[in-house]
C-alpha cells in the first residue's frame, strides 16, 4: 500500500516535477542551483531551498550524504507518476513495429516470446507478460496418440492456433482405434466450445447417461479431464541482464536478488494477477512490487485484452528511477496491439 501524498502548492509542485525529471534523465543528486535555472520559478535560491527541505521532511526527497542535491524518494515518485508526469502518445512509427512484430494469426507461444522481447528493446528494461489460461481459449481439435504402457499424447488445437502437446496416464491402456473413436466424439461435438464447458458437459452427459454412449462418455471423460485441464500459469520474461547496469541495481546482492525472483516468477505472476482487474497501465513502485530489492524497482503493468475479454498482462520491470513518460505509453500500446493479434476467431465450419 502507498502512503497517502501530502498537499503540494504549485511552486512545490513544479520543483518535484523538475527534480525528478532531471535525476530520471541524468543519474545524479539534483541541488538547488540547477533547479533555479530550470524550473522556471521567480523565486530565490533560498526560497527553493526551503522548498527542497519540506519536500524532503515529508517524504518526497533524500539527500545522499556524498552530494549537496536532492533524489526522489519512492514516495517522491508515487507523487510524479500519479500527478506531475506528462505522457505522451507512443509515435506511429513505434506503434507500427508493433504491428508488425505481434502480427495477428501468430501462434500465441511466439506472439508472447515477441511482446517480451519488444517491451525489453524499447525500454531497456525487462519485459514481461503473463500467458493467457487455456481455458479462456475455444477448443479446435484434438488427437490422441498411444505411447508406451497407459501413456497417451494429447494433441491440441485451439482457436487461436496455439497447438499444444501433453503426454497423459489415464485409468487403463487404450487400442489406438479407441483413442480414434473417442477423438472424432470430441471433435465432433465439442469444437468451438472452451475446456471449462467441455469438462462441464462431458460429467453432466455422464451422469445422465443410460444408453449405450454411457461407455464412450466414460471413456471421453478419462481422457479429456487429462488432457484439457489447463496446465499452470507461466510468465515470459525477455531482457534480464539490462538491469546489470542500472543505476540503482547496480549493487550485485540487489541483483542476486532480483534474479532469483525472476527464476521463480512466482511473485512476478502474482503481482500481474493484481491488475487483471484494473484497466488501463498500473504503476508499481518500490515495496508496492513485492519483488526483491523493494526500494529500487519499479513495474509497469497493463492487462491485455482479446474478444472483449481480459487474457492476461505484460509490463516492464525496471529500475525506479526510469523514464515513466516513455515506458508508460510503450506498455499501453504493446497491450493494445498484442490484444488485437490475439483476438480469437470462431473456428472453421
Amino acid at each position: 500500500m502507498s502512503v497517502p501524498s501530502p498537499p503540494l502548492d504549485p511552486r512545490a509542485r513544479q520543483l518535484l516535477r523538475t527534480l525528478i525529471a532531471r535525476y530520471i534523465h541524468d543519474g545524479e543528486p539534483v541541488g538547488s542551483a540547477t533547479l533555479a535555472r530550470c524550473a522556471g520559478l521567480e523565486v530565490s535560491p533560498a526560497t527553493i531551498r526551503n522548498i527542497l527541505a519540506e519536500l524532503e521532511e515529508v517524504g518526497l526527497l533524500s539527500s545522499p550524504h556524498t552530494s549537496a542535491g536532492r533524489v526522489p524518494t519512492a514516495q517522491g515518485y508515487r507523487v510524479f507518476v500519479d500527478s506531475l508526469v506528462q505522457v505522451k502518445s507512443l509515435g506511429e512509427g513505434e506503434v507500427a513495429r508493433l504491428r508488425a512484430e505481434l502480427p495477428t494469426g501468430a501462434g500465441t507461444q511466439a506472439l508472447l516470446g515477441n511482446a517480451s522481447e519488444l517491451l525489453s528493446a524499447m525500454t531497456h528494461f525487462v519485459g514481461v507478460v503473463s500467458a493467457p489460461r487455456r481455458e479462456q481459449f475455444a477448443f479446435r481439435h484434438i488427437d490422441f496418440v498411444p505411447l508406451d504402457g497407459r501413456r497417451v499424447l494429447a494433441i491440441l488445437v485451439f482457436a487461436d492456433n496455439d497447438v499444444q502437446n501433453r503426454v497423459i496416464e489415464p485409468r487403463r491402456a487404450y487400442e489406438r482405434s479407441e483413442l480414434e473413436r473417442i477423438a472424432n466424439y470430441l471433435n465432433a461435438h465439442f469444437a468451438g466450445r472452451s475446456m471449462a464447458d467441455i469438462r462441464a458437459t462431458l460429467l453432466r452427459d455422464l451422469r445422465a447417461a443410460k444408453s449405450e454412449m454411457e461407455t464412450l462418455l466414460s471413456q471421453a471423460v478419462d481422457l479429456a479431464e487429462q488432457a484439457l485441464v489447463p496446465p499452470g500459469d507461466d510468465v515470459v520474461l525477455a531482457g534480464q541482464t539490462k538491469l546489470m547496469g542500472a543505476q540503482g541495481l547496480s549493487d550485485l546482492e540487489r541483483l542476486r536478488d532480483l534474479f532469483e525472483t525472476f527464476a521463480r516468477k512466482r511473485e512476478i505472476l502474482q503481482l500481474l494477477e493484481r491488475t487483471l482487474r484494473a484497466p488501463g497501465v498500473r504503476i508499481f513502485i518500490g515495496e508496492e512490487t513485492g519483488l526483491a530489492p523493494h526500494d529500487s524497482v519499479s513495474v509497469v503493468t497493463a492487462p491485455y485484452m482479446a474478444g472483449g475479454q481480459v487474457l492476461g498482462v505484460l509490463g516492464v520491470i525496471g529500475p525506479t528511477r526510469m523514464a515513466y513518460d516513455r515506458v508508460i505509453p510503450v506498455v499501453q500500446a504493446a497491450a493494445d496491439v498484442l490484444g488485437a493479434a490475439l483476438n480469437p476467431e470462431p473456428p472453421a465450419p
